[in-house]
């Protein structure tokens, strides 16, 4: 094999370590250490095989750039020997920027974690020769650098984040499920009253209200599952009365007042809580309907339909309510 061949060899085996060594130091470096162990926590497989790699960033960098500039270093002697000396640092040059660290660095850098995990075998191999140097670096590094915890994301770079899967087909979300993500994420900044059914488009009865037969009629015909009792001045409820409660009460014989069935109790929520607290509220209070009140008196109701149909953002409609919209049309004909 003649000489020039075999410094052909050389410098294309020098380049290439080169390449490699700039590749994974950008591709490195891009990777976030929060989101590798979520992805390792989620299984996933080119995660798992870097994350202890990428944990131990001050070794990893130390090890690729002793192992880059040795490279670079014996590439400028290799042509030497063949080469006039400004001749040889004009060619080395030319091939260590243009192929050595512009072309693998683009290249490493549209799939990060796809080159540095089929690469992590030469990786750990770049770190055990250069060790002697790389591990005291490290050490040194850590102290001067000490790694700081990665900032969480804010709920709006959350709701940017959700939004990029809409019309990706290359994400495992459906529109349906970003919706309600981006939805719930909202709930904090929005408050009661927004979602309030006032006072005066709400059925409620008193204690006294007399459940006679047209009465019970009229509350079939209403279609509310619960009705919130409430005193005439609106600064009391005493709780609420459920329809199922009623089905074996005999009223044909009979006149009851409301105050003789036994009520659910419930509690009020004030208009300016957060809804992103009403859901514990629901809980605690174990009902599904809470009065609103603002400044001491009730101006209407939520119910956790009315919390469930902001996180979707769509109106959930059921059999009561398509009936009466049936008959509200009918009555405006």
């Amino acid at each position: 094999m003649s000489d020039s061949l075999t410094i052909v060899i050389e410098v294309v085996l020098l380049i290439g370590a080169s390449a490699i060594c700039s590749g994974l130091n950008i591709a490195v470096m891009a990777l976030d250490l929060k989101d590798i162990e979520r992805k390792a926590k989620t299984g996933n497989k080119q995660a798992i095989k870097i994350l202890p790699i990428r944990r131990r960033t001050h070794l990893t960098l130390a090890a690729i750039l002793l192992t880059n500039v040795a490279a670079v270093s014996a590439t400028s002697l290799v042509l030497e020997q063949k080469l006039a000396g400004l001749l040889a640092w004009i060619l080395s040059t030319v091939l260590i920027v243009v192929l050595g660290e512009i072309v693998p660095q683009a290249f490493f850098l549209k799939d990060p974690l796809k080159w540095t995990s089929r690469l992590a075998d030469i990786l750990k191999f770049m770190i055990i020769i250069t060790y002697p140097l790389s591990r005291p670096l490290e050490k040194l590094l850590d102290r001067l650098l000490p790694n700081h915890k990665s900032a969480l994301q804010t709920r709006g770079e959350l709701g940017l984040l959700i939004s990029e899967h809409i019309d990706d087909k290359s994400s495992e979300l459906d529109d349906d499920e970003v919706e309600i993500m981006k939805g719930a994420l909202a709930l904090s900044e929005k408050r009661v009253r927004e979602i309030t059914t006032s006072i005066e488009h709400t059925y409620w009865m008193t204690p006294e209200t007399k459940l006679s037969d047209i009465k019970i009629d009229e509350i079939k015909m209403k279609g509310y599952s619960r009705i919130p009792i409430l005193n005439d001045e609106l600064t009391d409820c005493y709780g609420l009365l459920l329809m199922k409660d009623l089905v074996d009460i005999d009223f044909d014989d009979n006149n009851y007042l409301v105050s003789d069935i036994a009520l659910h109790p419930t509690k009020t929520v004030g208009s300016m809580t957060a809804l992103d607290t009403m859901f514990r509220k629901f809980i605690s209070a174990k009902a599904h309907l809470m009065p609103v009140e603002r400044d001491d008196k009730i101006i209407g109701i939520v119910t956790i339909e009315d919390l469930i149909e902001e996180i979707i953002g769509h109106e959930i409609e059921d059999e009561t309510d398509r009936h009466r919209k049936l008959i509200n049309t009918k009555n405006n004909i």
